[in-house]
């Protein structure tokens, strides 16, 4: 009996010990997902009064909990009774992460500064108009805002599921509902944050008094303020090289030849003298990244030129 019991422990032990070690090595290959959905979601919140930021972020945030009960499930199934199509849903989330990664820098190329400060004065604009239904535009900006999460919530899922497709069931309900519930409360607790992060500034700044503590606070407040938005853009331009990282790595890792091409780049770079260490690290990153760009020019043509051919398009 007491011999079952210790060999019983002893199993939940490694399969513990199996579930934390997975869902680090996820988190790692899923983090490239995480920038930028962080800085899309905090975007969706845009123009919504300031009194409705934190319900529509919360509205948000249950729509993604949704979409991962059914998409936890859905992975479960296929790794159950469809093992085979884990790789090409890697391959295809890899190619839809490259993709919007360069469509990303596409619009910021052929789109010139004054151009896009007009489309945003636009959008301002619109929203001042006392004719528009907020109620209406607020639900609408909610909607959008799930339908994008399902779709890099399923990226995720996939990613997670390559990551534990070989370990036993109960590793995989237990990896993947984990990494559901920590990521989807992370991403929406930080962009409550962030959305909030102008009013607390805003807050400190305005605080009364000329004592040392309130000048602290003041300038704190004053700093907050300045460097809200360019923690957005950080967000930004960090989510989209991540999706060319983590992209173009899941499409390095689906085709042997560039697998194969990567290692011996990776050796070579380790046998250079002196910097091969820093090198051999910095290789592998290079080329994922290469190839995620290369992908992504390839995608968006195909994706184009498809639209240009659909009847109507012109």
């Amino acid at each position: 009996m007491a011999t079952s019991l210790l060999a019983l422990i002893d199993d939940i032990a490694s399969v513990l010990d199996d579930v934390a070690l997975l869902s680090k090595v996820a988190a790692k290959k899923t983090a490239g997902v995480l920038g930028d959905d962080l800085a899309l979601n905090a975007q969706q919140v845009a123009g919504v009064k300031a009194e409705r930021e934190l319900p529509v972020v919360w509205a948000v945030a249950k729509g993604s909990f949704i979409n991962k009960a059914i998409l936890v499930p859905a992975a479960l199934a296929i790794s159950a009774f469809a093992p085979w199509l884990v790789t090409p849903l890697l391959m295809v989330g890899g190619a839809f992460l490259c993709y919007e990664g360069f469509e990303k820098l596409a619009h910021k190329f052929m789109h010139s500064a004054d151009e896009q400060a007009a489309e945003h004065e636009k959008r301002v604009s619109a929203l001042a108009d006392p004719a528009v239904d907020l109620r209406q535009v607020e639900k609408d900006k909610i909607k959008g805002a799930i339908r994008t999460d399902f779709i890099l919530s399923a990226e995720i899922i996939a990613i997670t599921l390559g990551t534990v497709q070989d370990s036993p069931f109960t590793t995989q309900l237990v990896v993947l509902s984990g990494i559901a519930v920590v990521m989807t409360a992370g991403v929406y607790g930080v962009v409550a944050g962030i959305v909030k992060l102008d009013d607390g500034g805003l807050y400190l700044s305005q605080q009364p008094g000329s004592g040392a503590w309130t000048r602290f606070q003041q300038g704190l407040g004053h700093a907050i303020l300045f460097s809200a938005p360019w923690l957005m853009k950080f967000l930004s331009i960090a989510g989209t090289a991540a999706m060319f990282l983590v992209g173009g790595g899941i499409l390095s890792h689906g085709f042997p030849f560039l697998h194969h091409a990567v290692d011996v780049a990776t050796q070579w770079a380790i046998d250079v003298n002196g910097i091969g260490a820093v090198l051999g690290a910095l290789a592998p990153l290079a080329i994922n990244a290469l190839v995620g760009i290369v992908a992504g020019a390839l995608v968006l043509l195909a994706v184009t030129a498809f639209k240009r051919m659909k009847p109507g398009s012109h």
